[in-house]
């Protein structure tokens, strides 16, 4: 009886003994196989992670080129405002330079109005002198002959006389007027008389001032420059 009990026992162990192994090993077995799971997981995750950057890199030249476009608009624009503006120029009517003939015309017309203006004020005025001097004529024709009067010695102040005599104080005589038998005018004051006669041509309304030459009064007329009329003062 002894004896079957150790062999039942030790068939006992041996099963066990065979059956432990073949379960380590396919424990073994599946332990390795995990990793390589995990490995072939990873590749996977590699190419899930490089799409976004390959999305990335595709979608870059598409920005480029949307990008880009404005300034190729633009770039396409300039030629054509360009040519807009070269059509308007062309279209707009030019300013021709005036001729030499024209603009000669054209400054000689105020000159001929000028000229033509001053001839008429000058056909005025002479028509107007002439007929004050035909006036003039028969109205001195019919005074009588001045009465002269001796030079005397009398003076003017200086400060008076450069405050109403000389050149830019011009006046006129009218009438002379017989005063103690001898011819006299009035002005600045002063009575003068006439030491020489009247000239010819000179009537009593032209503007006429009293000048002061070589020590002796002079009634000067600026229509006829260098004639003159002696005369003197009288206190």
């Amino acid at each position: 009886m002894k004896v079957l009990g150790v062999i039942s026992t030790t068939a006992l162990l041996l099963m066990l003994g065979a059956t432990v192994p073949a379960y380590a090993q396919d424990e073994h077995h599946e332990g390795d196989a995990k990793p390589e799971k995990q490995d072939q997981a990873k590749p996977a995750q590699h190419e899930q992670q490089a799409k976004p950057a390959k999305q990335e890199e595709a979608a870059k030249p598409a920005k480029q080129e949307e990008a880009a476009k404005p300034a190729k608009q633009e770039e396409k624009a300039k030629p054509a405002q360009e040519e807009k503006q070269a059509k308007t120029e062309k279209q707009a009517p030019q300013a021709k330079p005036a001729k030499p003939e024209e603009q000669a015309k054209s400054e000689k017309q105020p000159r001929q109005a000028e000229q033509a203006k001053q001839e008429n004020r000058g056909n005025a005025g002479g028509q107007q002198h002439a007929q004050r001097t035909a006036s003039e004529q028969q109205r001195q024709r019919s005074m009588p002959a001045l009465r002269l009067s001796a030079r005397s010695e009398s003076r003017i102040p200086d400060a008076r006389f450069r405050s109403n005599f000389g050149r830019g104080h011009e006046f006129r005589i009218g009438s002379p007027t017989l005063v103690g038998g001898y011819s006299r005018f009035q002005y600045g004051g002063y009575w003068f008389g006439f030491v020489q006669p009247w000239p010819d041509g000179w009537y009593y309304t032209d503007d006429v001032y009293v000048d002061y030459i070589d020590g002796g009064y002079y009634l000067c007329n600026p229509d006829y420059p260098g004639a003159q009329v002696a005369i003197s003062v009288v206190l």
